[in-house]
């Protein structure tokens, strides 16, 4: 039970285990997505189909359907990984060895939905992925296998994702083929931290902090929902909004100067300043326009002024 990028790739790994045969697949419904809005289906569905695996895609997992098409294939375990919905309690106990739960962070921090971007955003130095017997509850179940994973300063939310992705198969695998052994581990309360969803609101940047602060938000919401400010090259010219992808931290400002100003370059790198140092973007994307470098876009917008 999977919807994104994430859960197909725990799918893939999950294929070629020696120790369970994926008997089917339960994803959430199609939906409208990218530049043209069309409907596409969710990329757990497209491996599936691609696998010949039967597929279910409940608008709610309330629905009959849901535990005819579990008993109707066949299904001794359940395996959610970003599935995007509370399995019910009832599901959960449909099946002779419960449900276990593929999820990106070192439980009990960063239970919820956004572990990934989070952890970056607060300037996490390690996460990991835990795989935990599911309960009634936000990840609350005891845990049966954890791995820790080093967050590097340039890591974005798509890196660690990607490598998150490959790191949850393995550690699923190893807990099915050591599941005998393995001894659960009720989760503290007292520790637990929450990972709500990212708004889009959430991706504003606040210049007026320092550097790293910056640069952990702007590498946290990278891809999606993207780092933005909204900028005028003079006092009475229209604000443009402008997209930044992640840089790097560059120089300490040795002077006063006001958030958010575009204050030259550093190589083909804009320096906008922070509260503290400066912070090299070499990629951005003005609103209604292509992705350039940093660069180009002084060339362009500020040698104007």
């Amino acid at each position: 039970m999977g919807t994104p990028d994430f859960a197909a790739g725990i799918l893939e790994k999950l294929l070629h285990c020696r120790q369970a045969r994926v008997a089917g697949v339960v994803t959430q419904p199609d939906r409208r997505a990218g530049r043209g809005n069309k409907i596409q289906p969710p990329p757990v569905k497209q491996l599936a189909q691609k696998e010949g695996l039967p597929i279910l895609q409940p608008s709610n997992l309330h629905s009959s359907a849901v535990f005819d098409f579990i008993a109707d294939i066949g299904v001794n375990l359940l395996v959610v990984a970003a599935y995007g919905l509370l399995l019910p309690k009832r599901l959960l106990t449909r099946t002779a060895f419960g449900a276990l739960n593929v999820h990106a962070s070192l439980l009990p921090k960063y239970r919820g939905a956004a572990p990934i971007q989070r952890a970056l955003i607060n300037g996490e130095k390690v996460t990991g992925i835990t795989i935990m017997e599911m309960q009634a509850g936000l990840d609350t179940g005891p845990i049966l296998h954890q791995k820790a994973l080093a967050i590097a300063h340039q890591d974005t939310a798509q890196s660690l994702h990607d490598q998150l992705a490959t790191l949850g198969g393995d550690c699923l695998l190893y807990t099915l083929e050591t599941w005998n052994s393995l001894i659960s581990i009720p989760q503290d309360p007292a520790k637990a931290s929450y990972a709500p969803k990212l708004s889009k609101e959430e991706g504003c940047i606040d210049w007026d902090q320092p550097a790293e602060k910056v640069h952990n938000r702007i590498r946290g919401v990278h891809p999606r929902p993207g780092a933005y400010f909204h900028w005028r090259s003079s006092e009475d010219a229209q604000a443009i909004r402008l997209v930044v992808f992640p840089g790097r931290i560059g120089p300490r400002i040795e002077q006063a100067l006001e958030p958010g100003r575009i204050c030259g370059l550093e190589g083909s790198s804009l320096l906008i300043s922070c509260q503290d140092r400066y912070y090299c973007v070499d990629t951005l994307q003005p609103a209604s326009s292509r992705v350039m470098s940093g660069s180009a876009f002084h060339r362009g917008y500020c040698a104007a002024k």
